[in-house]
């Protein structure tokens, strides 16, 4: 029978404070500048870096002094050491960059607001003092108006997708845009932005390039104007190559059509190399990408010649509309290919790999499983960075703030789901695990993959939607690390190379192991585990057997050192040593336990969400025998609650080598810390 108990989240502390693991950190550009050094990011120092954390967007970017400092030690007390600054530019934000308040009109987007770029001055220097860096979108939801020389601005919804990348007007008001960004001198730092190594990298465009049918979207407003711009492009593009083609009359957004491709790559190329020209006149020293997903094989063409690749992964399907809430609950765990094939096809051989947003969001009932296996499995491909879609999409944040409240309708990206479903700061079923999410990705505790496969896109591929529709993708990068080769690459180092259309060889559609034999994910039993020295983990429908028979079974589920034998169907049983020593032989451990969490009186009916409850937020209670192999024979399980507090001690004993505990039954709890004194 499940047992829910209350827990609340602080929007000034967490529970637990790990920062103490990485002290040394502080502040963020001790290291110096971020560099590109073969598949990774250095600093420049020579210490490899890798960077987990959460985006902030549109207001959150911009908050008041007081939440600042406690905001970034919250972060910092949660192991995080990047956050994402994401959407400055949205209209529909308050603040944003270009305006503090609504009510006044505002004729342009040409000038950086000062009260603005006080508070998010003050933001970098609060990060930085808590060795927390940033990456940062120079363009994502910038609304035009007719005062910056746009034509037909008033027309554009709350973006200008796809327009921006060959329009020169709106070109030369990006540029114009990272000169006052880039040039901007913060002085409670007293350094240009250029200037501090507390910037790691920047995304010239967010989730927008030429190749994307955008009018199918929904995101995009049909202007005449410029689509004829566009065709009197290709047709001069066409007669410089003397080819008889008649661009007025074709279908635009004609992937199959090889000649629209060809020249949506090279198009795609001039404007990214614009930018990144123009960003490094300015004096900028850190890593840039053009954009960050997968329309087709021809945009990963387009890219090859960026500092590093970028990419978005959920999981989830997108039926949450205005006026009907309707979201899938699913494992990720029992998905027959790899979740992550579209950014294996984004990633070009031999260039860093980020992935600027992830997300398994609420309210899906298993999400629990998402921060584990996301870390796990970004760290096995060798991924330089990752951030959570979203922490939170303003600073007015409370404790009694249930899982889900929305704050807008269908105002950010003409869609109306993003602030409640993907806030996360206060979902104990993500947020709560990013303890050991951090500490794996940032430590390295999951090891880089042994070998690395090719996925083979041919220029008879780059018109082709590829991404999640990679199937060699799919089916190899849970084995092995997996990028693109494309007919440019240097394929040195290489262990096999397959067309992009290809099953992998070793394939199985039942069970899946990581060549490091760190990693595994049971499809059929919706099982999945890390088993690494200093962090492990038994996640997914760890209890299911009991439900399955009538019969005693013995559900206990094992890795090296740790066995899980649940009583709960499902849940997440997360260890990882706070200390340098790993799990056998440390004497501070955290041991995370969480799985399904919801408001109070939240209700469902399948799919559809009836009514979105209050706080507080609850959170099913794992009931389960656990064994820990340690040579520390007074080791002492202290569950603390979520205010901070130890709420008890649960009985544990040691012999022959394990400790073996019980948890569930006394002091229920999501945290417990397991410490010789």
């Amino acid at each position: 029978m499940s047992n829910f108990i209350p827990t609340y989240a602080h929007p000034d502390r967490m529970p637990i404070d790990i920062s103490f693991v990485f002290e040394d950190e502080k502040p963020a550009g001790k290291h110096g500048f971020c560099q590109v050094k073969g598949d990774h990011f250095y600093f420049e120092d020579g210490t490899k870096a890798n960077f987990y954390g959460v985006i902030c967007n549109g207001a959150a970017n911009f908050p008041s002094h007081e939440y600042a400092e406690k905001c970034a030690k919250r972060l910092a007390e949660t192991g995080i050491n990047y956050v994402r600054f994401h959407q400055l530019d949205a209209e529909w934000a308050t603040p944003n960059i270009f305006r503090f308040k609504t009510g006044r009109t505002l004729h342009d987007t040409r000038h950086l607001d000062k009260d603005s770029m006080e508070r998010l001055d003050y933001w970098i220097k609060c990060l930085k003092e808590n060795g927390i860096y940033s990456c940062v979108d120079m363009t994502t939801y910038r609304k035009f108006k007719t005062g910056d020389g746009v034509k037909y601005a008033d027309l554009m919804m709350d973006n200008m997708k796809c327009y921006a990348h060959y329009d020169p007007v709106m070109i030369e008001l990006q540029k114009e845009f990272c000169t006052n960004f880039w040039n901007h001198k913060n002085p409670y730092t007293n350094l240009c932005y250029k200037d501090d190594p507390f910037f790691l990298g920047i995304i010239i465009s967010n989730e927008n390039e030429v190749f994307k049918n955008q009018k199918a979207r929904g995101d995009y407003n049909f202007i005449p104007y410029y689509d004829d711009m566009f065709r009197d492009m290709f047709d001069k593009w066409l007669k410089e190559k003397g080819v008889d083609y008649d661009a007025y009359s074709c279908e635009l957004m004609n992937l199959d059509d090889k000649l629209q491709v060809e020249f949506r790559i090279e198009l795609e190329k001039r404007y990214a190399g614009t930018m990144y020209e123009h960003i490094r006149s300015l004096g900028v020293k850190i890593p840039i990408c053009d954009t960050n997903w997968c329309a087709c094989g021809g945009l990963v063409k387009a890219q090859e010649n960026m500092d590093f690749q970028d990419g978005h992964e959920y999981y989830y399907d997108w039926r949450w509309s205005e006026w009907e809430k309707r979201s899938w609950h699913k494992h990720i765990l029992e998905h027959p290919f790899s979740p992550l094939r579209g950014l294996a096809t984004s990633r070009i051989y031999g260039q860093p790999m980020y992935m600027t947003e992830w997300g398994m969001p609420w309210p899906n009932s298993f999400r629990a499983e998402g921060p584990l296996w996301f870390a796990a499995s970004a760290a096995f491909q060798g991924f330089s960075g990752m951030s959570v879609h979203t922490y939170a999409y303003g600073t007015n944040l409370s404790e009694d703030m249930p899982l889900g409240k929305e704050a807008t309708s269908n105002a950010i990206g003409s869609v109306p789901f993003r602030e409640g479903l993907f806030s996360v700061w206060n979902d104990p079923s993500i947020y709560g695990l990013f303890y050991h999410a951090a500490l794996l990705f940032r430590r390295g505790d999951v090891s880089e993959a042994k070998k690395t496969v090719g996925s083979l896109i041919t220029p008879d591929d780059y018109g082709k939607k590829l991404g999640k529709y990679n199937k060699f993708a799919g089916t190899a990068m849970e084995q092995h690390k997996v990028a693109s080769v494309l007919d440019t690459t240097d394929r040195t180092g290489l262990d096999g190379v397959y067309p992009c259309d290809s099953t992998y060889p070793e394939f199985d559609e039942k069970f899946v192991k990581s060549d490091t034999g760190e990693l595994w994910r049971d499809k059929v039993k919706g099982i999945a585990a890390i088993d690494t020295k200093m962090t492990k983990a038994i996640y997914g429908k760890i209890g299911d057997a009991i439900r399955a028979t009538q019969k005693p079974v013995d559900n206990t589920i094992s890795v090296e050192g740790m066995s899980v034998k649940a009583n709960t169907d499902f849940g997440v049983v997360a260890l990882s040593s706070l200390t340098k020593e790993p799990i056998e032989t440390s004497d501070n451990m955290l041991l995370t336990a969480v799985g399904r969490s919801c408001n109070t009186n939240m209700q469902f009916d399948g799919e559809k969400l009836i009514k979105l409850g209050e706080t507080p937020v609850e959170i099913e209670v794992i009931d389960a025998l656990i064994r820990i192999k340690t040579d520390k024979k007074t080791l002492r399980v202290w569950s603390v609650n979520s205010d901070g507090y130890y709420h008890g001690r649960v009985p544990a004993v040691w012999e022959d080598g394990w400790l073996s505990f019980h948890i569930g039954p006394n002091f229920p709890s999501q945290y417990y810390l397991l410490m010789t004194e």
